[in-house]
């Protein structure tokens, strides 16, 4: 049987129709982030005896320059900016540091490494990354705004790097590396995706030496802002985040409330607490995709 071809003034039509469809199905199921799920190349290559003996140590300055340069810590809000226009600029020392730094790492096999100096190199790379991703889409309204296929909500499953012979995109560094290797909720903390929503970049590149002390930092920095946690007219507002990846900070619900009271500043606390602890705490998630932008 002969299949119709779709006339020519329609096809526009259905393509927009579809994208329509795609998209609603993309914000309907926000509320269940990508699992972890392990990429086993990167931790069966070498024995953990091998890993762990290994005295080499990755230079991370070039990433600090590039933090202390173009990324605001002072703003009222309390959320970290970056000054992604500044690193748009043609012939930017900025956006030169981003990529010297990025090629310094992927020369690099990360396998070869010990657990701390890997973690360190993973996190770094998806936020310089992911910085690199604004600045070279610049002027852009949301990290959702870029990404390379026609129905792409963002760049997350595009190959942003090549590490030993590997094309490696942000969701495999952080759902197929960072969090089924590591196993620690702070991860979420760390990693920021160029958005308001998200925990800060922070001001400090990780290292072997300090990635535990920054990891609580980042953690406790995150709960006790309000973009994370707070109450409106009696309902207690969360980040998305607690949605989406609610099972690496607790079985139930009420085991993830639990979990973030017990970073909550004293400050805070009395208020917020009154509504965490009711036996069914009427939640409400939110999420804000704007661009982390330095005005």
């Amino acid at each position: 049987m002969k299949i119709p071809l779709i006339p020519k003034h329609r096809r526009a039509f259905y393509v927009s129709s579809i994208a329509i469809v795609a998209a609603f199905l993309f914000n309907s199921c926000t509320h269940a982030g990508p699992k972890s799920d392990l990429w086993d190349f990167w931790e069966n290559s070498n024995s953990a005896e091998s890993r762990e003996s290994s005295q080499t140590s990755i230079d991370h300055s070039t990433w600090q320059s590039f933090l202390n340069e173009y990324l605001v810590t002072n703003d009222p809000s309390g959320i970290n900016l970056v000054r992604y226009e500044a690193i748009a600029t043609q012939g930017s020392q900025g956006l030169n540091l981003l990529n010297q730094y990025i090629a310094s790492l992927e020369a690099v096999d990360p396998r070869s490494l010990s657990k701390n100096e890997q973690f360190a190199y993973w996190v770094n790379l998806y936020n310089a990354t992911t910085v690199r991703v604004i600045a070279n889409a610049y002027p852009v309204k949301s990290i959702r705004k870029t990404g390379k296929g026609l129905f792409s909500f963002g760049p997350w499953d595009d190959v942003v790097t090549q590490i030993a012979g590997k094309g490696v995109t942000l969701n495999d560094i952080e759902h197929r590396i960072l969090r089924p290797f590591w196993k620690d909720s702070r991860i979420h903390f760390v990693v920021n995706c160029a958005s308001i929503g998200c925990p800060n970049l922070h001001q400090t590149a990780l290292t072997a030496d300090n990635h535990q002390v920054i990891l609580d930092q980042a953690r406790r920095s995150f709960i006790n802002h309000p973009r994370a946690v707070s109450v409106a007219n009696g309902e207690l507002h969360l980040s998305s985040i607690f949605d989406w990846y609610a099972d690496d900070f607790g079985n139930s619900q009420s085991e993830v409330l639990e979990y973030l009271a017990t970073y909550l500043n004293r400050e805070r606390s009395d208020s917020i607490l009154s509504v965490i602890q009711q036996p069914k705490a009427d939640v409400k998630y939110s999420y804000d995709w704007s661009l982390n932008l330095a005005k």
